[in-house]
């Protein structure tokens, strides 16, 4: 069952200056393609579709004047400095088809003490019905120690999600901290040292010239 309805208009102006004109309108510019249907130029209503796209991989019900159509959210495009969109990609969905897509991987528990979680991809792609796309997988780190490693096809998926990525691939591993480099103490201090005569000698060699002057006056 899809939850996101969202009214959709034919576009039939392009271009840079038309897509401003859209945005500042409060639409986005989209076009919808798939199954070997012509693209159609759409525009959505900007902050109902920001919403819904806060969600990876959403489906949109598009309520369109032919009548409504799938789809699935497949690629965004957004302004680098203010993030908003700028453009999307809507893929025609049919139900039941299956479809591939990239899913988050979210780390839950906490690894043995004195070791950190190194997330090495932070997202698998995988091959699921387009009505049931999982948000995310889940990767539980409880216990483990310096050294495991997690890879994609010791993924738990929900029942029929098929993995697409690389078996092999290493999702997450388990280490120590970075240590950071300490100078030794006995550099340290014989830089201390050196310093100290430095600052030492700079006065005398002051107070020696300021004598001379004092006898030439």
């Amino acid at each position: 069952m899809v939850d996101n309805h969202v009214a959709a208009d034919i576009r039939t102006t392009f271009g840079k200056g038309a897509a401003r004109k859209l945005r500042a309108a409060g639409q986005i510019p989209a076009v919808v393609y798939g199954h070997g249907a012509a693209p159609v130029h759409v525009a959505i209503p900007a902050h109902e579709t920001t919403l819904i796209a806060r969600r990876a991989n959403a489906l949109i019900e598009l309520k369109m004047a032919d009548g409504e159509q799938l789809v699935l959210i497949k690629d965004i495009q957004r302004d680098p400095v203010r993030q908003i969109i700028e453009h999307l990609d809507l893929v025609i969905i049919r139900k039941g088809e299956k479809v591939t897509v990239d899913i988050a991987v979210h780390v839950e528990g906490e690894p043995f003490a004195g070791t950190m979680v190194q997330l090495e991809h932070n997202t698998v792609s995988v091959e699921a019905e387009a009505t049931h796309i999982p948000e995310f997988v889940t990767v539980n780190v409880d216990g483990l120690e310096e050294g495991a490693q997690i890879h994609a096809g010791e993924l738990v998926l929900p029942e029929g999600v098929v993995l697409i990525a690389d078996p092999e691939m290493l999702v997450l591993s388990i280490h120590l901290p970075a240590k950071v480099a300490e100078p030794e103490p006995g550099a340290v201090a014989e830089g201390e040292a050196g310093g100290g005569g430095s600052e030492g000698s700079a006065p005398a060699e002051g107070g020696d010239s300021g004598g001379d002057d004092a006898g030439g006056e």
